[in-house]
Parts: C-alpha cells; structure tokens; sequence
C-alpha cells in the first residue's frame, strides 16, 4: 500500500496517497503526511481566558482563540460536533496563514489580548499550524494557549512544549474502557498531563461529567488523587454535560452531581472549579 505514517498522535494513521486519516485533518501529499487544514478556520473570537476555561492563568485577560476542523476521538457526547466532526474544507472557513493571525492577535492587545488560544476542535492534529502560529506570535511578545484533549504521541508534544505557555487538557474519565468507546487511550492522555506540567507549562484539566457515563464518586477520587500525584496545584474543572450530538436525547447532568464530584476531588486537589452550572 502506497502512503506514509502519522506520527502526530497513537492512532499512528497509514494514510494511502490523497487519503485523510482518522482525524480527517492529516493528510497523505507526495508520500508524506501533512496538515491538511493548515490555516483553514471554522472560528475566531477575543474570549475571555476562563472561557478555555483556564481559572488561574491571567484571570481577567482575553485571549484571539481559533480553530479549525476534525478531531481524533469520537465523543459522542461533543459539544462542538460540528467542526470536529467535519472531516475537510466547506463553504464559511476562511484561509487565515500564520502572519496574519499572529499579526491579528498583536492587534487586539489593546483590547485585552494577551495571545492566541487554539481550540474548539483539536489543535494538535494541526500540529505544524499551531507550531507555526505559536513562534510567530512568541516573537510578538504574546502568549500561546492550547485546549487539547491530549491524546498526543510524546514526540510531537515535546517539540511543541517550549512555544506553549498554558494548556486545558481534557481528562474525560479515569476508566481505560471509556477512552476505548471513544477511540483514544487513558495512559496517552495521562502521560501528556504528566509531561506537560512537569515542563513547566500551566496546565489546567477539565472533566465533563456524562451522566451514567463517567460520574461515580469513586472515579472522581481515583481521577483527582492521580491528578494531585502529579502536582496537588493543578486546577480541576468539574463541567456540566448538555445534551449534544449523539447524546441528544439524554438529560443534562444534574447540577447537584457536578457539586457532590466537586467536593470529592478536593480531598486531593486544592483548586477545583464548578463548570457550567
């Protein structure tokens, strides 16, 4: 079979000549796999950095976030299916190169930028984009953020570390059976809050609670005690599931779980936040 290897994430993708892979993002050109979205953005908005959500990191600030399409997981409970699931360039995405974001984001200081934040779908299967975007706004003087679910391999995001100043890694369960329903790895994800924060980037978690899904008080405590393995100071983000995509007809999470599961993370953690209640 023709084609080349992905080594951007543990899917590890053989992607056939003019093939996408998995994440429909990484694509096969001339016997090499590249980003196929590069520069190609389904949204940009000046939000307010605890939107990301990121609670302790210049709190007050707002931050240019962009994305762009595809995803490689398959959540059915997403919240921004719309891009992540699209799997190549449609009609309203706009071709935005590296100068000019980087130079749109110098020119938004002024009104309380203080850098870009790649996010909405996955950023990291558009890794040569972000890592592109990333020096050139560094060279500005400006920050750079990432909302990843992280399921990364460990090259690409060591490479990438030292452009990154803060991340919001989603840790979607402590359970390795769930990250198999939605097609990743828990000890991927783990390792890359793991390396990330031991780095020295300010890295944040995010858990959105899937009623019957991942919302035991057990896994919790499991969850937050490894978090705090790792460093007891990392912010927690305990979120409420809407019914969204595949899970539409479910109810959302009810707020009183979201608090309960809160308070069972602070035996271990010291800044634990309430999501969308």
């Amino acid at each position: 079979m023709s084609g080349a290897v992905c080594e951007i994430c543990p899917h590890r993708c053989r992607i056939g000549e003019g093939q996408a892979g998995f994440c429909g993002a990484r694509v096969c050109r001339d016997g090499r796999v590249v980003c196929g979205n590069y520069g190609w953005l389904t949204a940009v908005a000046l939000d307010p950095v605890e939107k990301k959500p990121l609670a302790r990191f210049h709190p007050g600030s707002r931050v240019l976030s962009v994305g762009s399409y595809g995803c490689n997981l398959r959540c059915p409970f997403c919240q921004n299916y719309e891009i992540s699931m699209t799997r190549r360039r449609e009609t309203g995405m706009i071709y935005v190169p590296p100068r000019a974001l980087a130079a749109k984001a110098a020119e938004t200081v002024p009104q309380g930028n203080i850098g870009l934040a790649f996010t909405y779908n996955e950023p990291l299967i558009s890794y040569e984009y972000v890592r592109d975007c990333a020096k050139l706004n560094r060279a500005n003087g400006l920050l750079n953020i990432l909302v990843t679910n992280g399921y990364v391999c460990e090259g690409p995001l060591r490479e990438l570390l030292p452009l990154i100043d803060a991340m919001n890694i989603d840790l979607k369960s402590f359970s390795a059976e769930f990250y198999r329903k939605i097609a990743g790895g828990l000890e991927d994800v783990k390792r890359t809050i793991e390396i990330s924060a031991r780095a020295g980037c300010h890295v944040e978690v995010t858990t959105l609670i899937v009623p019957g899904e991942n919302d035991s008080p057990d896994e919790m405590r499991r969850l937050s005690s490894w978090l705090a393995g790792v460093d007891p100071e990392i912010p927690l983000h305990v979120t409420r599931f809407f019914p969204r995509y595949k899970m539409a007809d479910r109810a959302p999470t009810p707020v009183a779980d979201v608090y309960a599961l809160a308070a069972a993370a602070r035996e271990s953690l010291r800044h634990v936040y309430e999501g969308n209640c």
